[in-house]
């Protein structure tokens, strides 16, 4: 757009700033639920941004945060097989994205939608929203007042907020959260006045697990079709076809390969990020030189000892109030997706794929061959593949 061209450094570099703001509060969110160092997330963002722009060639603005969809997946896996096996597993996503990649390359777009079609997406989106609420609700009793302080500014912030403050609801009700913590009494400070100023990131060492990265593979299908809409999203936003030029599969190749950079070092595995996309849409600034220089300040700020310190002194109740909404809103999003895309749940095959990923995610089902373990979401997003690929369509099992 022209007003990109009019930007000097300066302003590039502010709006930079406020691009990496949008995105901070959802990309520091997941580790701390999770339980990894939100500096290191901070630092995966900013070099997994990057590596996507280099693959990409420097024509996509789009920025990496931590995903949202992996947050059940890697508590359950760290429970199981430890957090050092998790990441390998981590690792493993991004390679099954570049597979991915491969594929769209070979046959087009038209091959992964028919091999995760809408009956199959939206249950699993459904589920990874729903697996979460006994957490939030478990989170946010610790402290009820504090967990609807924060619920309820960002139910505001996205209600009534204007600008770029609608787009920030989380961080709004993160910062109204931790500052009514902070007047209650409920905010220890010690940890914040001890840390240094700057300090590393606390990287966590993979340690191979071939029942981590079983368990985690079928998970990517969820994130695989969101990185597809959000291409497609700022395709519109910016009026350009980054579809063909540089193409679904380097973008699909650059999501893989700063996922697999995210858990070789120990951070969540980013995704494309639609609430930087709607900054974008509100800016009309497209320049993708204003999302690296966002990139840049998140691992300048990843190294800020104090920074961590006060993400990881946030109260659990705060964080638990937030995650009542977001991960409600997550299942929403599964179900619009049923209702945008008309899947007839009249139809019996597609009743049978959505009622058996619901049923096996949300009852706990588990599949047990020796040492190795497939269960929770992982286990219902491979279910529904399968199938979706082997049930006969409804007009051989018509009545």
């Amino acid at each position: 757009m022209e007003n990109d061209k009019q930007l000097g450094v300066l302003q590039k570099t502010i709006v930079g700033v406020q691009f990496l703001f949008v995105a901070f509060g959802a990309t520091v969110l997941v580790p701390l639920l999770v339980g990894l160092n939100p500096s290191t997330a901070l630092f995966t963002a900013g070099v997994g941004t990057l590596v996507f722009h280099l693959v990409t060639k420097g024509k996509v603005p789009v920025f990496l945060g931590s995903s949202f969809a992996f947050v059940a997946p890697i508590m359950k896996a760290t429970e199981l097989y430890g957090l050092s096996g998790t990441m390998s597993g981590l690792v493993a996503v991004g390679a099954v994205y570049g597979l991915m990649s491969l594929l769209i390359k070979l046959h087009g777009v038209g091959f992964i939608k028919k091999l995760f079609p809408p009956v199959v997406i939206g249950p699993v989106i459904i589920l990874i929203g729903l697996s979460l609420a006994g957490s939030g609700v478990n989170m946010a009793k610790e402290n009820w007042l504090l967990a609807l302080i924060a619920l309820l500014t960002a139910i505001l912030a996205s209600l009534l907020g204007h600008g770029m403050l609608r787009l920030i609801p989380i961080f709004c009700g993160i910062v109204i959260g931790y500052a009514a913590a902070c007047l209650f009494g409920q905010v220890n400070f010690d940890s914040i006045i001890e840390a240094p100023w700057f300090a590393m990131p606390q990287f966590v060492k993979p340690t191979f697990s071939w029942e981590a990265i079983i368990f985690m593979i079928p998970v990517t299908i969820a994130p695989v079709i969101e990185h597809i809409g959000d291409v497609y999203a700022i395709n519109e936003v910016t009026g350009k076809d980054f579809v063909k030029e540089p193409g679904l599969q380097r973008t699909m190749l650059g999501d893989g390969l700063a996922c697999i950079i995210a858990g070789l070092i120990g951070g969540p595995p980013v995704t494309t990020y639609s609430e930087v996309t709607g900054a974008i849409s509100l800016t009309k600034i497209t320049d993708p030189a204003v999302i690296r220089i966002a990139a840049v300040f998140g691992i300048i700020f990843s190294v800020f000892g104090k920074v961590s310190a006060l993400l990881e002194s946030i109260p659990a109740s705060v964080l638990g109030g937030i995650m009542l909404l977001l991960f409600g809103t997550i299942a929403s999003v599964g179900i619009n997706s049923l209702i945008q895309n008309r899947t007839n749940l009249g139809d019996t095959r597609n009743l049978i794929i959505v009622s058996l990923i619901l049923t096996f995610g949300i009852g706990g089902a588990v599949i047990e061959f020796g040492s190795f373990t497939m269960a929770g979401i992982g286990l219902s997003a491979l279910l529904g593949v399968v199938l979706n690929l082997m049930l006969p369509k409804s007009k051989m099992i018509s009545h």
